[in-house]
């Protein structure tokens, strides 16, 4: 989720600036405002993130409480079951708890041990009680990535096959002050995702993939890798037990990585400048690593959860919602002793929303093209429930007109500005800055790009199927407060709550601001259910392709 908000005490603000919308429509598509459930969106994210449901964790007790309560709000909405009589899309998953020892390094000027947490966290993709990776050649390859159509390979010239490859996290121009460059400068391409390099060290038959660790490129604190990488791991269960996958990945720090470095008699900081110019090649280091890994292995099915408001007249074709109900469960204890990641904001508010959205549409009646709201599991894993309905739909991509992600709302209050993730991809945004304008709030672009957001939460997922996909949130120009306030929030909450037992309910959230946007996502919403339009792609967006063939496929067989 993108951290650009949350937690700061406001004043209740006026919601009278959220009766606008509706006022001008596009084309043919006019929409009634919405009424927004504020009992809902409270009352719903309350019980989300209480204790109760500990974290809501996949595969635990916490699921069990999530998706019941999610599919019997859904229920009492009077949407239908989703997926052929069900609420619920089964997912199988893995779940590995990975005990590693510490990270043993030889050659160079001498030994190096690297401690389990404090230094490096390590974990792995492949499902085997035992792994053990053994006196590996460790090489730098930069930022690890092998792009030819930008004319981009770390990886040239070097056969890194049962070796241990370190690399460093985001694309190489992400301090670029513009957005144009190799990699679009500051904005974060896929590139530049921790995702990404362990997929890409894999295809290159690396035994082991290290990334380095630094705030600023990464947009979160070794905290968060602390909380996010130990316990509990999931992934697809596959077949192949992901035996095509690095024995190990993993984070090192960047003083643990500086010292590795100077060990071999190299600078990092050189190093790392020299990985940002193109035609970089890698450096193999005078080291070698070792690790151990043991893993307990837990197969079971976890649950997506859909829910469909049928269309009038044209059913099967589509517009879709979605949220990931899913937390981290429970994680490091803070100062008090509490380990339970609650996920008040992330993502709580964003399923209370999905559920306050499905109120408001099936109060207005069905629209013309059916409507799905569907609340995925194991986000917070790598986007896996959304991956699956992506690789596996219920509904045809083909046949999907759009939708809308929500991952954090705007508890904080209204703003005068609203904020695009990687603005200029899709044609959804038009729809958005229309109603924007009509609301008198101006649109900008995330003021964090090299964050790389619009690939981290589950729009990312159905775009990489062609479905143009929305995701918005409210601004950081707080009418109370201004500019300094949603920074200063946005920054205390990356700080001190992202992904920590803190991130809890408050009953002094103000929701004006999260009402005004979920307004403005029913309004995009219905204009498209109620249209015949078929929004794209930027020409140019990586997406573009995929649906264009998709759309020509449905043409082709009418």
């Amino acid at each position: 989720m993108r951290l650009s908000f949350l937690f700061f005490p406001a004043a209740a603000l006026t919601l009278a600036a959220c009766a606008q919308t509706g006022a001008r429509q596009g084309p043919g598509t006019a929409v009634a405002p919405a009424q927004i459930s504020q009992a809902t969106l409270a009352t719903a994210t309350q019980i989300l993130s209480s204790d109760e449901y500990e974290g809501r964790a996949p595969t635990t007790p916490g699921e069990e409480k999530s998706v019941r309560f999610i599919s019997e709000r859904f229920r009492a909405a009077g949407l239908q079951p989703g997926n052929k009589g069900s609420w619920f899309q089964d997912v199988p998953l893995v779940e590995t708890t990975a005990t590693p020892t510490a990270l043993r390094i030889t050659g160079g000027n001498g030994p190096l041990t690297f401690n389990y947490r404090t230094d490096m966290v390590a974990n792995s993709y492949q499902v085997q009680p035992r792994i053990s990776l053994q006196n590996s050649d460790i090489v730098f390859v930069g930022y690890g990535i092998n792009a030819p159509e930008r004319g981009w390979n770390d990886y040239a010239g070097v056969d890194v096959r049962g070796k241990t490859v370190i690399i460093l996290v985001n694309d190489p121009d992400y301090q670029t002050p513009g957005l144009t460059g190799p990699f679009n400068g500051r904005a974060m391409t896929y590139y530049g995702r921790w995702t990404y390099k362990y997929e890409e060290a894999a295809r290159q038959g690396a035994a082991a993939a290290l990334i380095v660790h630094e705030t600023e490129p990464a947009s979160y604190g070794w905290n968060v890798v602390q909380s996010s990488w130990t316990g509990p791991q999931y992934n697809m269960d596959d077949p192949g037990n992901h035996m095509d996958q690095s024995k190990v990945i993993g984070w090192l720090t960047r003083d643990a990585a500086a010292r590795l470095f100077a060990n071999s008699g190299a600078d990092y900081a050189q190093l790392s400048q020299a990985a940002k110019q193109k035609g970089f090649r890698a450096v193999p280091l005078k080291s070698k690593a070792s690790v151990s890994l043991t893993q307990a292995i837990k197969r079971q099915k976890s649950r997506n959860v859909v829910g469909l408001l049928a269309g009038r007249t044209r059913p099967n074709e589509y517009v879709i919602y979605t949220a990931h109900w899913d937390h981290l469960g429970r994680c490091d204890a803070d100062k008090t002793g509490d380990d339970i990641c609650n996920g008040a904001l992330d993502n709580a508010t964003g399923t209370a929303g999905l559920i306050a959205l499905a109120e408001a549409h099936a109060k207005a009646g069905p629209s013309d093209r059916s409507i799905i709201f569907l609340a995925v599991t194991a986000e917070e894993s790598g986007l896996l429930g959304s991956r699956y309905y992506g690789e596996n739909p219920i509904f045809p991509h083909a046949q999907t007109a759009g939708g809308i992600n929500m991952d954090g709302l705007n508890v904080m209050g209204n703003t005068r500005d609203l904020i695009v993730i990687g603005r200029g991809k899709s044609e959804l945004e038009d729809y958005f800055e229309r109603a924007a304008q009509d609301m008198q709030l101006t649109v900008k672009n995330e003021p964090t790009p090299e964050a790389g957001y619009y690939y981290r939460s589950d729009h990312f997922s159905l775009a990489k199927f062609g479905v143009p996909m929305l995701y918005a949130e409210g601004g950081e120009d707080f009418v109370n407060g201004g500019i300094a306030a949603g920074s200063s929030a946005a920054a205390d909450y990356r700080a001190n709550r992202y992904h920590q037992p803190s991130d809890e309910y408050d009953p002094r959230w103000d929701w004006s601001g999260a009402i005004r946007d979920l307004q403005i996502y029913y309004r995009i919403g219905r204009e498209l259910a109620k249209s015949d339009a078929w929004p794209n792609w930027r020409q140019g967006d990586e997406f573009r392709g995929i649906r264009d063939r998709s759309r020509a496929s449905i043409t082709a067989a009418r």
